[in-house]
């Protein structure tokens, strides 16, 4: 990882918020821009980013050597465990959940890659911890939020953590709202992003590559997209 530009991890407070979906766009609209970017679902109990692109998890392959290469979707090299389990539940409790996270993360095969967008399970846990303690200045946390007074709460509680963790810069973005976060980022001093507005026919544009490029809201995604690699 030590070798990309910049490696983001994706992390919610509260589920709900579309993280994942947030995690999984900004991979696929980075590809589609050509930039060589890898994504990374480390949900191992409720893996979701395979149905945000259409993907069966059955067709999803990895080639091993020395190592594990990504499934490429178009451009896109994707890596999710929901290729090993077949959509059949995983149930990992505690220490499990950090050792399979950190095991999946040192055999990957991130060869020529810029860029990385990790998403993760929704919450705060050792697993996330783990991940930001041992990987410190390799990545940056990229925290998504909803204008809900629920999400905003325990959002100002994971970041007052990550603080507490000195895992640097914390990025903000704003999921379904229309800009009222700007004030809640600068009194966190946190990077607010931008914001995704709230679009009704949102779902249809999920679950196929050509939806997710015909997206009426892909221009939010691509602003907050532009921000996070123009100093890279």
């Amino acid at each position: 990882m030590k070798g990309l530009k910049k490696n983001f991890v994706v992390l919610s407070s509260k589920g709900g918020v579309g993280k994942s979906t947030v995690s999984t766009l900004l991979a696929f609209y980075a590809a589609e821009r050509n930039l060589k970017v890898g994504l990374i679902d480390l949900d191992f109990t409720n893996p979701s980013t395979h149905v945000i692109l259409g993907i069966n998890p059955v067709e999803i392959t990895y080639t091993e050597d020395k190592g594990l290469f990504p499934h490429k979707v178009n451009s896109l090299s994707y890596i999710t465990p929901i290729a090993f389990t077949k959509d059949l539940p995983l149930p990992l409790r505690g220490d499990s959940v950090s050792k399979a996270l950190l095991e999946l993360l040192s055999i990957l095969r991130l060869d020529g890659l810029e860029y990385l967008v990790i998403d993760t399970p929704p919450g705060l846990g050792d697993e996330h911890m783990d991940l930001m303690y041992k990987l410190g200045d390799l990545v940056k946390p990229l925290v998504v939020s909803t204008p809900s007074i629920l999400s905003l709460g325990s959002v100002k509680r994971m970041i007052h953590l990550l603080k507490e963790a000195n895992v640097g810069e914390v990025l903000l973005v704003e999921n379904m709202g229309d800009g009222k976060l700007v004030e809640f980022a600068r009194e966190l001093d946190v990077v607010y992003l931008g914001y995704i507005p709230y679009y009704p026919g949102f779902d249809r544009c999920l679950g196929s590559l050509e939806g997710l490029r015909k997206c009426p809201i892909r221009g939010f995604f691509e602003n907050i997209l532009g921000k996070i690699t123009q100093d890279a």
